[in-house]
């Protein structure tokens, strides 16, 4: 199933607000330059789709933004893999699954009272990067399956 990137997001800093940029430079085994996580171990990206923002925007009853889930990547459709070593291939970045991405409780601050319980299963997935590249708003995603 091919998908394609809808939005990108990053914060240099933890707890900074999220940016919403038009390209990010993904490192492999680093993450994105400039970004928060860029160094960390295994959370290089973290990946949602704008089908389960949705789904969550119907069962909060308020709009669930793909900034506001401070994710970095969102696909415009599709079902986000959330099974450890799954790929994804975003333009020619390859990103590995690493867990599903748990929403916690600072998205009922961010969002709203509810929000983490909305965004249940709905939070995607966080990835590492395994070749370096430039990611678009725009680009074409290959999801397994």
């Amino acid at each position: 199933m091919t998908s394609r990137v809808a939005a990108l997001h990053t914060a240099p800093e933890r707890g900074a607000p999220m940016v919403t940029v038009d390209r990010i430079e993904a490192e492999a085994g680093r993450g994105v330059v400039g970004d928060r996580h860029h160094g960390t171990r295994h959370r290089h990206v973290s990946v949602q789709s704008q089908d389960d923002l949705d789904a969550a925007t119907a069962a909060l009853g308020a709009p669930v933004t793909p900034a506001a889930t401070r994710r970095t990547l969102t696909l415009d459709h599709g079902v986000v893999p959330t099974t450890p070593g799954a790929r994804l291939v975003v333009g020619d970045v390859v990103l590995e699954v690493v867990r599903r991405a748990a929403p916690c409780r600072v998205m009922d601050t961010e969002i709203g009272p509810g929000a983490a319980r909305a965004l249940h299963d709905r939070g995607g997935a966080i990835c590492r990067v395994l070749t370096s590249g430039t990611i678009a708003v725009g680009d074409g995603v290959e999801l397994p399956g």
